[in-house]
């Protein structure tokens, strides 16, 4: 990073740092933690820099980054490339069998595609996706539906997502979420699947554009690009704000949207023509033409 620093700067080229990940501010400003280590050392090279744009969360920009220099864009996702554009029920079929291939490899339940309603979060394996909160969730959905509404048939349940070179925890919160489903929800077992998928765009697409409800329980690292692209589908998505492990509330929300159609249609309705396209690429591409302009 250093050396490429110092050649822009030396044109002198003006040079913006774009940050995509999440850095918890409140481990790299104390003294002795890891992350301020791994901050200093980084903090060197990006400090040259004349802007530094992070994610739209004021806690992933660490103290030391001047406020001057500080700014903000979201993440972005393009509503006509492998993850969103329209599919036909054919092609929804055809990566379902591929999908439930994956899950007879993984010893877990299949799901009938175009048959069988289920609900989905589909994030990475990583500790802050709140999957345990998930199944808590779930079940105490489950719960309300038998008593309060037997006459309906409970949705499924799908957890799943790709791996990822930069999570070293992937493997273990996979385990940990096959743990406690036999531990305290081995009564719905049939009902829950858990699974790494290999990486397709076209397969989450049909896994997302399929499900009657989304979920997105993150415990600290904010939302996924996912919630944009299922609100973009017309699915509603139930989300943390602010109580995390709050899954009382989150099963409340979903009974309430799995047995009252007319809140359930009004809210996809809504939610499919909400999305701002400043988080498509046509926006991303318009905030950067306008760094670019400003910086020239």
């Amino acid at each position: 990073m250093a050396p490429w620093f110092v050649l822009s700067k030396a044109a002198p080229t003006p040079v913006i740092y774009r940050s995509h990940i999440q850095i918890r501010s409140d481990l790299v400003a104390t003294l002795g933690t890891l992350q301020a280590e791994a901050w200093e050392l980084l903090w060197e090279s990006i400090k040259q820099a004349d802007l530094f744009i992070s994610h739209p969360v004021c806690a992933f920009v660490p103290k030391n980054v001047p406020p001057s220099t500080a700014g903000y864009m979201p993440a972005s996702t393009d509503w006509l490339d492998g993850l969103n554009k329209p599919m036909s029920d054919w092609s929804t079929s055809y990566y379902g069998r591929i999908f439930n291939s994956q899950c007879r490899e993984q010893y877990m339940p299949t799901i009938q595609f175009l048959e069988e309603e289920y609900i989905t979060q589909i994030a990475r394996f990583d500790p802050s996706k709140g999957i345990c909160d998930v199944l808590s969730s779930y079940d105490k959905f489950h719960r309300l539906l038998s008593n309060d509404r037997p006459d309906l048939q409970p949705p499924k349940l799908l957890i799943c997502g790709h791996g990822s070179v930069d999570d070293p925890d992937g493997t273990i919160v996979y385990d940990t979420a096959l743990g406690y489903v036999d531990l305290h929800l081995k009564h719905l077992k049939h009902l829950i699947c858990i699974v790494r998928i290999s990486p397709s765009d076209q397969m989450l697409n049909a896994l997302l554009s399929k499900a009657k409800i989304a979920l997105q329980l993150s415990t600290w690292e904010g939302f996924e690009v996912k919630v944009l692209e299922a609100l973009h589908k017309g699915i509603p998505v139930i989300a943390t704000l602010s109580n995390v492990g709050d899954t009382d509330a989150v099963a409340e929300h979903l009974f309430q949207l799995w047995t009252d159609q007319e809140l359930y249609d009004s809210m996809s309705a809504y939610a499919s023509t909400s999305v701002s396209d400043e988080v498509s690429t046509v926006g991303n591409l318009l905030s950067w033409l306008y760094l670019a302009s400003k910086l020239s």
